[in-house]
């Protein structure tokens, strides 16, 4: 009897152990797999990146989709404090309908990237769609005479690596930003004034000059200031990715 008790002991506690060594197996196995579904989207390191903050300096940056009210007081303001350097996205649409502005801000010396053509998100549509838009985009500003724009903004700001492969084929780096000012949401002067108020230096901000924000353009003094008087200089996109190493990763 004790023979047969003892057997019956050692074949549970076998049992026992082969079941936490498969529990064991099958949890190892369920980690790894989910490690493998998280990989950031740019982890491969030949792989094309967005660009969202440089070393120094700090980037003013407005994109503009559509309206004809809120883009001159804007550069108005701009040039009444002397900002030399900043990068206007524009959607290929909307400088269609909007020449003399493009115009003007070409001739200010002001930095131009590409806002995509309409507003789609590049995320939800196929690659075919996605080089249609950017190069819809692209020939509107020929038309205009605006050469060599090199930079490109996705025009919800969602982009993932398709896009970015796309953007690199046609030579242009995708912006993104690491300061979101929320101007878009009209939160008042004071909200948008403190979201940049974070800026430090290599921070590339988000602003708009579109109809729908109401309140940048009487923002835009205080931000200014706010950013001169921290010592920041103020310069386009372009030359942080020039004139510094350039930091780039995915975006969550």
């Amino acid at each position: 009897m004790s023979v047969n008790i003892l057997i019956v002991l050692n074949g549970r506690a076998i049992k026992q152990i082969l079941l936490v060594l498969v529990v064991s197996l099958f949890t190892a196995w369920f980690l790894f797999t989910e490690s493998i579904v998280h990989i950031p989207v740019f982890s491969e390191s030949d792989q094309p990146k967005a660009i969202y903050k440089g070393e120094k300096d700090v980037a003013l940056t407005f994109n503009i989709g559509w309206g004809d009210e809120k883009a001159e007081p804007i550069l108005n303001i701009l040039e009444k404090n002397n900002i030399r350097q900043a990068t206007f996205f524009l959607s290929g649409s909307w400088a269609e309908r909007h020449p003399d502005i493009v115009n003007r801000i070409v001739k200010k010396g002001y930095e131009i990237g590409i806002l995509g053509y309409n507003y789609i998100d590049y995320t939800e549509v196929e690659e075919a769609k996605v080089r249609q838009d950017i190069v819809k985009a692209q020939t509107a500003f020929n038309k205009l005479n605006v050469k060599n724009i090199k930079l490109l903004r996705a025009p919800t700001g969602h982009f993932n690596q398709t896009t970015l492969k796309i953007a690199k084929q046609y030579g242009y780096t995708v912006v993104h930003w690491s300061i979101d000012s929320k101007d878009w949401t009209n939160p008042g002067v004071r909200i948008i004034t403190k979201n940049v108020s974070k800026a430090k230096k290599g921070d590339i901000i988000l602003l708009h000059a579109s109809d729908s924000v109401k309140q940048t353009d009487k923002a835009l003094p205080t931000i200014i200031n706010d950013l001169q008087d921290k010592g920041l200089k103020l310069t386009t996109v372009s030359n942080m990715i020039a004139n510094a190493h350039s930091i780039s990763s995915e975006v969550k």
